[in-house]
């Protein structure tokens, strides 16, 4: 993948390195790795996993204490790498936005390190990946989950991180576009809560596929084999994939993000296609049809 000399975003908060905030709760606020991923690295049991997928609520925040650390050049690179790619993501959906007629509030790029971080949806432990909270419109990152996408999750590549972010940037875009699963939350029913937690996290990906689309054309980024790297990063997080190497077996009433096959699926469609306006019909669709 070419990062080239584009400029990085600024519209960036870098909390790393500065010591421990303070204790609290955690809370994903709709992330790629919610919690069964929680789940899969043993944080948390199958139960809890499945509490917290329709009812997120407090996880034991880091009480450590410590002196700021050192950041390391290996995890800057990593750092000027994702606000490149949110810098894209900036540059791309302003444009599209524009051509619509709209403006593009941009999201803030938040980076923290080992501790807690605290935000608009609670307080967060990097435990639960990165996520997007849409109380302060902020995609919050620590930069070790790359470690874990590549040793724990295996999925490794460049692309497969920016998937990551442009994913997390997608429930932004989500937001803006009137999409939400507050519906079916009030409705009280926790596995239509799931559902709907599916279609918004399918979309999210096939919105990611649709900046990719619009990225290439634009700054020809993408090597061979970078598209295979996001798929495969789509398919090591799938629910049924996730469920499967941490217990065994499969609940699919449990779902709250899609099996590995529907998040490749939406993301390749996303970014075969670049049709933002297909996004709604994706999510208005029957759940077994998805």
């Amino acid at each position: 993948m070419r990062l080239g000399d584009r400029e990085e975003s600024g519209n960036v908060e870098d909390e790393r390195g500065f010591g421990p905030q303070q204790a609290g709760m955690a809370i994903s606020g709709g992330g790629l790795v919610l919690a069964l991923v929680l789940m899969a690295f043993g944080v948390i049991n199958p139960q809890q996993a499945l509490h917290l997928a329709v009812h997120p609520q407090q996880v034991p925040a880091n009480r450590q204490g410590g002196p700021p650390r050192r950041i390391d050049p290996e995890e800057e690179k990593q750092a000027h790498f994702t606000k490149v790619i949110f810098g894209d993501t900036e540059r791309i959906w302003g444009e599209l936005f524009q051509k619509a007629g709209r403006e593009y509030p941009r999201p803030t790029l938040h980076l923290f390190d080992s501790n807690s971080v605290q935000t608009a949806c609670g307080e967060a432990e990097p435990a639960v990946g990165p996520f997007y909270c849409p109380g302060d419109s902020k995609v919050y990152i620590d930069l070790d989950f790359y470690k874990d996408m590549q040793n724990k999750l295996h999925a490794p590549g460049d692309f497969a991180r920016a998937y990551v972010v442009a994913h997390e940037v997608g429930h932004h875009v989500q937001r803006l576009l009137g999409y939400s699963i507050d519906r079916a939350r009030r409705t009280g029913d926790p596995l239509e809560a799931r559902r709907a937690s599916v279609r918004l996290e399918l979309q999210a990906d096939y919105l990611a596929g649709v900046w990719a689309y619009y990225n290439e054309k634009k700054n020809h980024f993408l090597d061979p084999g970078d598209i295979e790297s996001a798929l495969n990063a789509a398919y090591e997080i799938g629910d049924d994939r996730l469920q499967k190497k941490a217990r065994g077996y499969v609940v699919p009433d449990s779902f709250t993000h899609g099996t590995s096959k529907q998040r490749m699926a939406w993301f390749k469609q996303g970014f075969e296609t670049g049709d933002i306006n297909a996004a709604r019909e994706l999510f208005a669709r029957d759940y077994d049809a998805l």
